[in-house]
């Protein structure tokens, strides 16, 4: 083995690499800089491309010298290897991949080998800088087979000078990367883990003398009115002057001054924010290097613990996004970022977390130019040390003996092992390293407005030295960090340096108890908070609610932005999670967690996030339509129109479009005439327009919408039972009571109490019984209560009857079941009187009481479940739509009348799980079944049955039911977020104990 055992060494962080220092990218004097890329440099060289490349299983079977490494192959660079067949692909949360035993990794430590030549026109008196933007998780860099230096970091610029190792003409480099290294530890991120050069690689051609570094600092006066720039320099070796310019945003030139200290101020300048991004330009010349640097003012402060952005309380509606792609791994390029920037500015998102390491250095300037706040965090996460065994109790199976869990004694002994590294000597220059890189890298971007010391590691003297050196180097920002709030036993956390109280997942309810506490004095941010898993996102405007109510609340950032899953290497047409390639330990499919596909297609948890975060708000007071502006710079009058319509009974009536003058925070009252109340079901659609074009969006896009209800009654026909018409046949059997009235049929098992069969003229109008139903397809946010639900048996209900009887009526047969849903091994679910009244030509109602026991968990949803025929259920019906929502997730809906098919219906999740339901349901109408009812209700129609969802693991193991199954539902419980979250709220929940429920069918000729 050739190479030194760096790799394991928490005190050989760098070997030969430059200082950290900001990103820019030099280009020749005079060159056109408005539309500049940094490939157009002429002092750039890529080498970006196809390599030699050589996998080892371990860097032991390398050979004694680099020029005995035998190339078999090409490999793209940048790339992951994982994703070009090395090696494979390898999801965990938190459990390292490897035994923790720092600072030593396996010896089984894959790595890669990379090998290219290149071409340079050496120069005398110039530096040449060989710039490696992100390598996972170590390098080993030789050039000429003379090795040059050793970095880490893997989101971080290592850069190393070889202007002493190239010659003119012909070169080769070669590339030692590893798999793990001492600074895995603390990469610990929750992502499929890849590996090799997975970033851009070039070098700089620098002036002898070049400019290493730089920080442009600027400020704003409080009144907004005089802004300042301070330009620090550091020259590889004695300062010298520099030629400053200065563009405002419209390219005019507002200031030229050559000297060794920019320091200027001027008054009136456009400030900068996330809803209108104003940049100026400054370009630096010296020498024959030109560095042209765009830059925004805004000042950012905390005021009696409120966050305020030039002057304004401001929210973060904001997400937590990796470098992510199912093809290209962790190589993004600008195009795809761009993608994920018009998506997020699409859905009103306007801040983001860089999750947990760095994003690509130019993301930063994207978010510069199309406005976006950004949380820069450190490449820094170790919560793998929290899963570190602990003493245990050891509990009896008896219940005559009465066991001690020791709860808080075990909780407080995985805290401290969740401090392991914050307060590790020997990592504390590792930590430091890590915030250097961060800091300097990124030092001059105007979206960048706080700092984060890292994620899930706990706290401690090394992370407390962390933020006091980012306070000391840029007092002119935030610093953040979650992981404070863990207290380690044998430390006192010193929170001095942190501006932000912050946690994740907390409840609205905890929000409310901090503020209720006036001890706390602290911003509350929620960095990760609404956790995006499957159908999820169910408390989006309960957080909303609670960011609004409290001034201190300065919002939060959705976990994540994107689902996690590569393409299967066994299935290259599907997506894979945790377990789907052979690795372990692995945490299934807790990567698909995102607001959207891996392939970027919007879930509708983006939806409902989006419409939940409009800039606009609508609502009825005393006959009067009011709006709130909840932007926070911009005059809606500025950027939007509002077009409206009323409908009467689900048809449009009128339609017509407007703008108002509203400025940021204000209430205004819209000049709409409501109509009178004629009796129907009328309400007022408000569409929010963009008036202009921007840089990301297009002219007409929909911000958001509010649908408000004036009059709730009407839409529905009076449901009058005609007199009975005709004879009702009647068969009485000890296990059947068969009906039979003109051309329909109905059988009713008298052991269950339930419908087993009903036709019409023979044709069969259900499949399977018409059975009641409390199950759903567990949701990932049912994962938790789930077990109890299935403890209880929901899972496994059958009907049982225990008397029936009947009795003939002027409107038709009443048929009066007291039954209950019962599973094995477990006592009564629920305790049903159920009255079916069968009337003439079809018509059919269901009454009902439901009882359960109160120490059962509360139901996933209850209703019936019907098995229609295929091909007898296309039609319409009157509720939320067109997508998907439920109870607390119908902000992304409208009422309306949508058409209905089982097939456009189903809502196509990774993992299967409950979809596709629509909640405020009036009526729902079929080929051969009209349903409604007096109380609103929900519904899903679906080619897949629940237990077909509950037992399959990805969507495409799904097979489709011979039948379309209609699940009508009295109530279905929340969505909620509790796959990583808090639990669903108690008014989401179908909880009651005691509960009746009526519900109208019309059967009829199926091929009407």
């Amino acid at each position: 083995m050739f190479i030194h055992r760096y790799f394991e060494d928490p005190q050989a962080l760098h070997i030969n690499t430059t200082p950290h220092h900001a990103y820019f990218i030099p280009q020749k004097c005079g060159q056109k800089w408005e539309n500049f890329e940094p490939e157009q440099s002429i002092f750039y060289l890529s080498l970006n491309g196809y390599w030699d490349f050589r996998y080892y299983l371990s860097p032991q079977e390398l050979p004694e010298s680099p020029n005995e490494v035998n190339f078999e192959a090409k490999i793209p660079v940048p790339s992951n290897w994982q994703t070009q067949g090395y090696d494979r692909h390898h999801y965990t949360n938190i459990n390292y991949p490897f035994p923790f035993d720092p600072p030593y990794v396996p010896q089984n430590n894959p790595c890669g080998i990379y090998r290219r030549t290149f071409e340079l026109n050496k120069k005398e008196n110039k530096h040449y800088l060989l710039n490696f933007e992100g390598v996972d998780s170590c390098l080993y860099v030789y050039i000429n087979q003379t090795f040059v230096g050793y970095g880490q970091i893997s989101h971080s610029t290592n850069e190393f000078d070889i202007t002493d190792f190239v010659q003119a003409g012909n070169n080769e480099i070669f590339v030692v990367v590893l798999k793990w290294c001492d600074g895995s530890y603390l990469e610990d991120q929750d992502k499929f883990r890849m590996s090799g050069i997975f970033r851009d690689v070039y070098i700089l051609e620098r002036e002898a003398n070049y400019l290493q570094d730089f920080f442009i600092r600027t400020d704003l006066s409080p009144d907004l009115n005089n802004a300042q720039i301070k330009v620090e320099t550091k020259f590889l070796e004695n300062n010298q002057n520099i030629d400053y310019a200065l563009y405002d945003p419209s390219g005019k030139l507002l200031i030229q001054q050559q000297t060794d200290k920019f320091e200027i101020s001027f008054d009136n300048p456009e400030t900068w924010n996330a809803e209108n991004p104003r940049l100026y330009t400054l370009i630096m010349s010296y020498g024959q290097e030109q560095i042209v640097q765009r830059l925004g003012f805004r000042r950012i402060q905390i005021e009696n613990g409120i966050l305020l952005f030039n002057g304004q309380p401001i929210k973060f509606r904001g997400v937590n996004r990796h470098d992510s792609d199912p093809v290209t791994g962790y190589h993004i390029s600008r195009t795809q970022a761009v993608r994920d920037l018009q998506l997020m500015k699409a859905h009103n998102i306007n801040a983001i977390r860089t999750a947990h390491y760095p994003n690509a250095p130019w993301f930063s300037e994207l978010c510069d130019r199309y406005g976006f706040y950004l949380i820069g965090e450190s490449d820094i996460e170790s919560h793998g040390s929290s899963m570190l065994a602990v003493r245990q109790t050891e509990p009896s199976i008896f219940l005559n003996v009465k066991n001690s869990y020791e709860h808080e004694r075990i909780r407080q002994d995985n805290i401290d092992n969740l401090c392991y590294f914050a307060r590790d000597p020997q990592f504390k220059e590792a930590l430091l390293d890590r915030t250097y890189a961060n800091v300097e890298r990124d030092k001059n971007r105007t979206s960048v407005i706080i700092w984060s010391l890292g994620n899930e590691s706990g706290y401690g003297e090394n992370f407390e030295a962390c933020a006091a050196w980012v306070k000391s180097r840029d007092p002119g920002r935030l610093v953040h960090y979650e992981s404070s709030i863990y207290q380690h036993s044998a430390h006192r956390n010193d929170l001095s340096n942190l501006d932000f109280y912050s946690e994740m997942y907390a409840a609205t309810e905890d929000l409310d108890a901090y503020f209720a506490n006036p001890a706390n004095l602290k911003p509350f941010m929620l960095c990760e908070y609404s956790h995006a898993m499957g159908n999820s996102n169910g408390d989006a405007e309960d957080y909303f609610q609670a960011f609004h109510r409290h001034p201190g609340s300065c919002g939060g950032f959705v976990w994540e932005w994107c689902d996690h899953a590569p393409y299967r290497d066994d299935k290259p047409e599907h997506f894979g999670y945790g377990g789907d390639f052979g690795e372990s330990p692995h945490d299934g499919n807790f990567c698909v967690d995102g607001l959207v596909s891996p392939d970027r297609i919007p879930h509708t948890n983006l939806l409902e996030l989006k419409n939940v975060n409009r800039p606009v708000r609508a609502w009825l007071e005393q006959g009067k339509v009011y709006i709130k502006n909840y932007l926070d710079f911009t005059n809606l009058k500025e950027i939007l129109t509002i077009r409206y319509s009323f409908s009467e009974n689900g048809k449009v009536i009128n339609q017509s479009e407007l703008q108002i003058d509203c400025a940021p925070h204000q209430i205004q009252v819209l000049d709409i005439v409501l109509p009178a109340d004629n009796g129907n079901l009328w309400w007022l659609n408000l569409d929010y327009v963009l008036t202009q074009a921007t840089d990301l969006l297009s002219k007409n896009h929909l911000l958001g919408f509010d649908q408000l209800i004036i009059f709730e009654r009407g839409a529905l026909p009076a449901r009058i039972f005609k007199n009975k018409t005709g004879h009702f046949k009647i068969q009485d059997t000890a296990q059947t009571l068969k009906i039979c009235q003109g051309d329909f049929s109905y059988e009713l098992d008298k052991n269950k109490g339930i419908f087993s069969r009903i036709t019409y003229r023979e044709q069969n109008l259900i499949e399977q019984p018409l059975d009641f139903n409390i199950w759903r397809a567990p949701l990932d946010n049912d994962r938790l209560i789930r077990q109890s639900w299935q403890q209880a048996g929901y899972d496994k209900t059958y009907s049982r009857a225990y008397q029936i009887n009947w009795i003939e009526k002027n409107e038709g047969i009443l048929i009066q079941a007291n039954l209950a849903l019962l599973a094995v091994s477990q006592g009564r679910i629920l305790n049903l009187a159920v009255d079916y009244l069968l009337g003439a030509d079809g018509q059919m109602k269901i009454s009902l009481r439901a009882i359960r026991p109160e120490h059962l968990p509360y139901l996933p949803r209850f209703g019936l479940r019907f098995f229609l025929p295929k091909g007898q259920t296309q039609g319409q019906y009157l509720g939320y739509g067109p997508q998907e929502n439920y109870v607390d997730k119908h902000h992304l809906a409208k009422l309306g009348i949508y058409p209905l098919n089982a097939t456009d219906n189903y809502v196509d999740y990774l993992k299967p799980q409950e979809n596709g339901s629509h909640y405020g349901s009036r009526y729902i109408t079929l080929n051969s079944l009209h349903v409604s009812a007096d109380q609103p209700f929900s519904f899903n129609l679906l080619p897949y049955s629940q237990e077909e969802m509950t037992t399959k693991a990805h969507n495409y193991e799904l097979k489709e039911s011979p039948w379309d199954i209609l699940c009508l539902d009295y109530k279905m419980s929340g969505i909620g977020s509790n796959s990583c979250g808090p639990n669903l709220k108690e008014q989401y929940r179908l909880s009651e104990t005691d509960f009746n429920w009526e519900v109208f069918l019309q059967w009829s000729n199926p091929a009407r």
